[in-house]
């Protein structure tokens, strides 16, 4: 191929690339299934929220009640994929 600007142009460098996976535009272009990888980005988010939320409850008692921890678990959960749903962040 001929390029007007650069002379001759790469066929794989300048081809276009889908919005939504990243992949070169072919022909016969189909995005793979992004299921698996939004369930696991929303798992891994709410363990991460989990986590800290059960973390900051041992730092404020010292010895947490059961369920004391499991609330603050859930609802570290629940903050941490809410932040990243209003933060924007697509997969």
């Amino acid at each position: 191929m001929l390029d007007s600007r650069r002379g001759f142009c790469d066929a794989q460098r300048d081809m276009a690339t889908c919005p939504k996976c990243m992949g070169a535009l072919t022909e016969h272009h189909r995005c793979p299934p992004i299921i698996f990888r939004r369930a696991s980005h929303t798992l891994s988010t709410a363990a991460i929220g989990s986590g800290l939320g059960a973390m900051a409850c041992h730092v404020i008692e010292e010895r947490p009640a059961g369920a004391l921890l499991m609330a603050a678990a859930a609802l570290g959960a629940v903050v941490a994929v809410a932040v990243r749903q209003a933060a924007g962040i697509r997969l």
